[in-house]
């Protein structure tokens, strides 16, 4: 595998892949069965959207993001080449990005109030429409194998903090101390947030004027089975209060997947997100409108969001 392009998620466009036009009446066939016929696959991969200003950059610090995405991407895609699932693709390469202090998912996730590191995080299989979350999490090491584990072990979509910190426990995920999420550069943003909020008069301003950049990581896929899968983990927003949980782990808002449509993985300001079920309203533009994808995601994206006051990716 060479010179595979690395497809970054920026503030204009949507995390997305699409599953290509079928005969509706065609059944969709179990990946158990060995005569399926394989076709195209693709795997987009965003380690959030925003600019990183050119001066915040060193050349070492752009040659890690881009060989972190890098590594991400190369990761699922080699599962998709060897005939693996979507939902697997979406893990492998989300677990890369969660291991990483570059984003805000995992080991990089931001900090809430309280100087605590809260991760939540989705995933979903287009095929089955099933789908797995949890959220407001501090112990559990990947959140996306928690939510992964949720998805196939559970008889829920979601489960939240110590509830599903036993869950995972029960699941034999690898749990973690607190101080491994603790990263020195997440906890200089929570000062310099608490700060501005001081001038705030106490209120929490969230946007283009207090953060150039979404962290979130996602992943969305398209096997060779023609099945789509999506996933998405982040540390939510920076001196968040009072258990606020954000539009990734929440499913048609940050994180969503169907066959008959596309998938997308969402990042950007939360609560926008939720109120527009931005992941959901893409793939139903194409589904009742018959929109292409990237028209459906510039109908969403570039003008019912932005219409509203949200911004993201």
């Amino acid at each position: 595998m060479k010179n595979l392009p690395i497809v970054f998620a920026v503030v204009l466009c949507c995390c997305c892949a699409c599953q290509p036009r079928k005969n509706p009446d065609k059944e969709v066939v179990a990946a158990s069965v060995e005569s399926v016929e394989t076709g195209p696959i693709t795997l987009v991969v965003h380690g959030g959207a925003g600019t990183i200003k050119r001066e915040n950059m060193t050349e070492g610090s752009e040659a890690a993001y881009h060989g972190k995405m890098a590594e991400a991407l190369n990761a699922g895609y080699s599962i998709l080449e060897n005939g693996g699932s979507s939902i697997e693709a979406v893990t492998a390469a989300i677990i890369i990005m969660e291991e990483s202090p570059l984003f805000n998912a995992g080991v990089g996730a931001v900090f809430t109030n309280e100087g605590k590191n809260e991760l939540d995080a989705a995933i979903m299989d287009g095929a089955t429409g099933m789908a797995g979350a949890v959220a407001g999490v501090t112990k559990i090491k990947s959140p996306i194998l928690a939510a992964r584990a949720v998805m196939e072990k559970s008889a829920h979509v979601m489960m939240a903090g110590p509830g599903a910190e036993k869950f995972a426990r029960e699941q034999g995920l690898e749990m973690v101390e607190a101080n491994y999420f603790f990263n020195e550069r997440r906890f200089e943003q929570l000062k310099k947030a608490k700060d501005k909020e001081m001038g705030n008069q106490g209120m929490l301003r969230y946007g283009p004027s207090s953060q150039d950049k979404f962290g979130t990581v996602g992943a969305v896929a398209l096997d060779q089975r023609g099945n789509l899968a999506a996933g998405t983990s982040t540390g939510g927003m920076t001196n968040k209060k009072f258990g606020r949980i954000g539009d990734s782990p929440i499913i048609g808002a940050g994180t969503y997947a169907d066959n008959l449509t596309c998938a997308v993985s969402c990042t950007g300001h939360g609560e926008y997100f939720m109120r527009s079920l931005v992941a959901y309203d893409i793939a139903a533009l194409m589904q009742y409108k018959n929109l292409s994808l990237e028209e459906a995601s510039k109908e969403v994206v570039l003008h019912k969001l932005l219409d509203k006051g949200g911004v993201g990716g």
